[in-house]
């Protein structure tokens, strides 16, 4: 291979480079993003920063530098999306658009909703928990609790009429 065709820069190689390799390494991206349209817009932007930095990539580590940029790039969209992530639940309990009665009523009624839980016999209390706020279904809380899917849906049905006369529908 010439000088000239093992330069990145020339536009021919450059072309052969994103053929040679771009099938692939979207492939690899949407693997790890699971989204066609962020993993083509990753590939884009490794090989436009492959072409700012031709001059300082050797030919043989194109594929590896390919790879290294377009991993790095899902990396740090991923730690975007946390920091966004962290940042919308602190700044969720000051931000509401509900009005103050709402969130006191809301407030009240959470409140109730711990206590008749917390006054549920411990067995009605454990099938309820495990239903409604772990979302098990009954036969897998059977075989948790080694008892049959009757006793469980007894169980979840007198809770349920517990829950309904202290606060309504649940």
């Amino acid at each position: 291979m010439s000088k000239d065709s093992r330069n990145i820069c020339h536009s021919k190689t450059f072309e052969l480079v994103y053929k040679t390799y771009a099938k692939d390494m979207r492939r690899f991206l949407f693997y790890k993003t699971q989204d066609v349209d962020n993993a083509e817009d990753i590939l884009q932007d490794a090989f436009v920063k492959l072409w700012n930095n031709c001059s300082k990539v050797d030919y043989d580590k194109v594929k590896s530098y390919l790879y290294t940029i377009g991993n790095n790039m899902f990396l740090n969209e991923k730690k975007h999306e946390k920091v966004v992530r962290i940042y919308n639940e602190q700044n969720k309990k000051f931000d509401t658009n509900e009005s103050p009665e709402f969130v006191m009523l809301e407030k009240e009624f959470m409140e109730k909703l711990e206590n008749t839980i917390a006054t549920l016999p411990e067995k009605q209390r454990e099938v309820f928990l495990l239903n409604r706020i772990e979302k098990k279904k009954y036969k897998d809380i059977a075989e948790m609790l080694n008892i049959s899917v009757k006793a469980v849906e007894k169980r979840m049905h007198l809770a349920l009429i517990t829950m309904r006369k202290e606060i309504g529908n649940v």
